[in-house]
C-alpha cells in the first residue's frame, strides 16, 4: 500500500468544549450586559447580549409550550438579518436548526422542507407568499400551515413588510411569543448527548439537488470574542460605505465581486473607513492581482493599515479549514494560508494516491478532522462518495503546498459553480433546463468573469428542432429566450448569466458523462475568438 503523506496543522491544537452550542456560547454569564450583540445596519436595532440569552430563553419556553419536543427541525426562512439571535432561541429549547436561502423559488424550498422534516417554519412576512405556494405544492392543507408557520415580524420594517403582503390575524406572529414565561435553563447536552445534531445545513452538490448536512460543532465567533455584529440585508455600495463609517467597523466578512466594486467605487473615497483594519474574503478564490488593486485603492484614501486575507472551507467543514495569517498577506498572498489547529489535510490523485510535497504537485485537497460533517442527510450513498471509512472529507478541490505548509487551491475537480459566494449546481440547471419540452439535450457549465472576478452560470443546448442550427440569428434568439425563460424558474443567482449556447450536441464520455472539460475549452475558444457573444 503507498505510503500516506498526511499534513498536519502547524498551529497548536485548541480544546475542544464538551457542551451544547447554547451552553458554550452562554457559559460567560458575567458578559451578558447591554452591549450589543447585534445591530441591524438598515434599522438601527440592536439587540445585547443580555437580551440575546433572556429571548432566548422565553423563545425556547413558547416553542415547547406549543408541542415542539426536544430533536425536532425548525427552519429559519428568512432574509439577511440579526438572525442568528433565532437560532440561539430555538437551540435552548434543544430543537434542531435548518436555515433556509431566501432566494430559493417554492420547489426549491419544497426539496428541503421534505428532506429536513421541518416541522416548525419561522419565515419571515416578505418570503411568506414562497412558503405558501412551497405548501402548495407540498399539498399541505391551510390548518396545519397555520399549525406549523410563525411570521417573524418584530421590529417596525418587519411590520412594514408583514402588512405588504397582507398576511391575515389568523397566522401566529413571533411578537407574541415574549413576555409570556420563560425556561429556567436551556435544554441540558451532557456526555454524549453533545454530539448529537445541532444544524442541518444545505450545501449543493454536484450530482443533484442540495443535500443536508449534519453539523458536530459550530463555533459563533464573534458573540464568543464579544465584538458586535453588523449585519446588512444586502451589499449595495454606499450603504456599506455609510455602515463602516457610522458604526466604525474594524472588520468586515467580504467576497471578491464586493471586493471588484470597493477598489473603484467612489463611496469608499467619500467616507472615512480608516477604523477598517482587516477583511476576509471567503466563498470564492482571491487572486493576487485584486489585492493589490484594493490595497492600492485604500492607500489613496489615507488607510494603510489595512490588511487582506483570505480563508478556505466548504459548508462540509464547518466551514473554515484554512486561514491566511495577517502577518503573511503581503509575503503569501493568493494562497489560502495555513492549516487550522485540530486538522489534518492530504493531496490525492485519481487513483487516491497521496501526491508528494512541491510546489508544482498537485491533488485533491482531503481534510479530516473534529469540524468535518457527519454525513448527508438521508443520503448514504452520497455520504459514501465523499467521506472515507476513515473519516477523511474529499473536498472536489484541487490543492498544492509549499514548503512552509501554506496551500493553495489551483483547481476544482468537482464542478460546483459559485457565483458571486452562492453555490450554483449544474445538475439542478440542467434539470430544469430539460423540463423545456424544446430542448433535446443540455450541460451547464461555470465560465469566468474577470470584470466581476466571479463566474458565471453558462447553459449549452441542443434544440428539439434542428432547423435552429441552420441559422445563426434563430438559434442566437432561442438561446436568449431560454435564458429569459429560466428565470421564472430559479433563484436569481443561478440565472444564466454567462449566457445560452445552442450546439448541435452535447460531448459526453462512452458512459454518457457529461464532458464538461470539454465545453470549458470550447468556451476559453470563444472568449479568445470573441465569437461567444454574437451566438448567445
Amino acid at each position: 500500500m503507498p505510503q500516506r503523506i498526511i499534513y498536519d496543522s502547524s498551529l497548536p491544537p485548541v480544546p475542544i468544549k464538551s457542551s451544547s452550542i447554547f451552553t458554550y456560547a452562554f457559559s460567560d454569564k458575567a458578559s451578558l450586559d447591554h452591549t450589543p450583540a447585534y445591530i441591524d445596519a438598515a434599522s438601527g436595532t440592536r439587540i445585547s447580549r443580555l437580551e440575546t440569552y433572556e429571548l432566548s430563553l422565553q423563545l425556547a419556553y413558547a416553542v415547547r409550550q406549543r408541542g415542539q419536543a426536544r430533536g425536532e427541525v425548525a427552519m429559519i426562512f428568512r432574509r439577511a438579518s440579526p438572525s442568528l439571535p433565532y437560532s440561539y432561541r430555538l437551540l435552548a429549547a434543544g430543537l434542531r436548526i435548518t436555515l433556509a436561502n431566501s432566494s430559493y423559488t417554492p420547489p426549491e424550498l419544497v426539496h428541503q422542507l421534505k428532506d429536513s422534516s421541518a416541522g416548525i417554519i419561522f419565515v419571515h412576512p416578505a418570503l411568506f407568499p414562497v412558503l405558501l405556494n412551497a405548501f402548495k405544492l407540498l399539498g399541505v392543507s391551510d390548518r396545519d400551515a397555520r399549525r406549523r408557520v410563525i411570521i417573524m415580524s418584530y421590529v417596525d420594517q418587519d411590520r412594514a413588510d408583514e402588512k405588504a403582503a397582507k398576511i391575515g390575524p389568523e397566522w401566529t406572529r413571533l411578537r407574541e411569543f415574549f413576555g409570556k414565561g420563560r425556561l429556567q435553563s436551556e435544554e441540558l447536552f451532557v456526555g454524549d448527548q453533545v454530539h448529537e445534531t445541532a444544524f442541518l445545513c444545505y450545501s449543493s452538490g454536484t450530482t443533484g439537488l442540495s443535500k443536508a448536512w449534519r453539523l458536530v460543532m459550530v463555533l459563533l465567533w464573534d458573540f464568543v470574542t464579544k465584538v458586535p455584529q453588523v449585519i446588512m440585508p444586502r451589499f449595495e455600495p454606499n450603504f456599506f460605505a455609510q455602515a463602516l463609517e457610522k458604526y466604525k467597523v474594524t472588520r468586515a466578512c467580504i467576497v471578491p465581486p464586493i471586493l471588484v466594486v470597493m477598489s473603484f467605487h467612489p463611496a469608499f473615497a467619500t467616507h472615512d473607513i480608516r477604523a477598517l483594519k482587516m477583511m476576509t474574503s471567503g466563498a470564492a478564490p482571491l487572486g493576487d492581482s485584486l489585492v493589490k488593486k484594493v490595497l492600492a485603492r485604500f492607500a489613496e484614501v489615507g488607510n494603510t493599515q489595512i490588511r487582506l486575507t483570505q480563508g478556505y472551507g466548504l459548508t462540509e467543514t464547518s466551514p473554515t479549514t484554512h486561514w491566511l495569517p495577517l502577518e503573511d498577506t503581503i509575503r503569501k498572498m493568493g494562497t489560502i494560508g495555513l492549516l487550522l489547529p485540530n486538522l489534518q489535510a492530504r493531496l490525492v490523485d485519481d487513483d487516491e494516491n497521496d501526491i508528494k510535497p512541491g510546489p508544482e504537485n498537485r491533488g485533491e485537497l482531503w481534510i479530516r478532522g473534529p469540524s468535518v460533517m457527519k454525513g448527508y442527510l438521508n443520503n448514504p450513498k452520497a455520504t459514501k462518495n465523499s467521506i472515507t471509512p476513515d473519516r477523511w472529507f474529499k473536498t472536489g478541490d484541487i490543492a498544492v503546498v509549499d514548503d512552509e505548509g501554506f496551500f493553495s487551491i489551483v483547481d476544482r475537480k468537482k464542478e460546483l459553480i459559485k457565483y458571486k459566494g452562492f453555490q450554483v449546481p449544474p445538475a439542478d440547471l440542467e434539470a430544469v433546463l430539460l423540463s423545456n419540452e424544446d430542448i433535446l439535450d443540455a450541460a451547464v457549465i461555470g465560465v469566468d468573469s474577470v470584470s466581476e472576478a466571479t463566474e458565471l452560470p453558462r447553459a449549452y443546448i441542443v434544440p428539439r428542432n434542428g432547423e435552429l442550427l441552420k441559422d445563426s440569428e434563430a438559434a442566437a434568439a432561442f438561446g436568449k429566450e431560454i435564458q429569459e425563460w429560466i428565470k421564472t424558474k430559479v433563484a436569481h443567482h443561478k440565472f444564466l448569466r454567462g449566457g445560452v449556447i445552442v450546439l448541435d450536441v452535447i460531448p459526453k464520455s462512452a458512459s454518457g458523462k457529461i464532458l464538461r472539460r470539454t465545453l470549458r475549452d470550447l468556451a476559453a475558444k470563444e472568449a479568445s475568438q470573441g465569437t461567444a457573444k454574437s451566438r448567445l
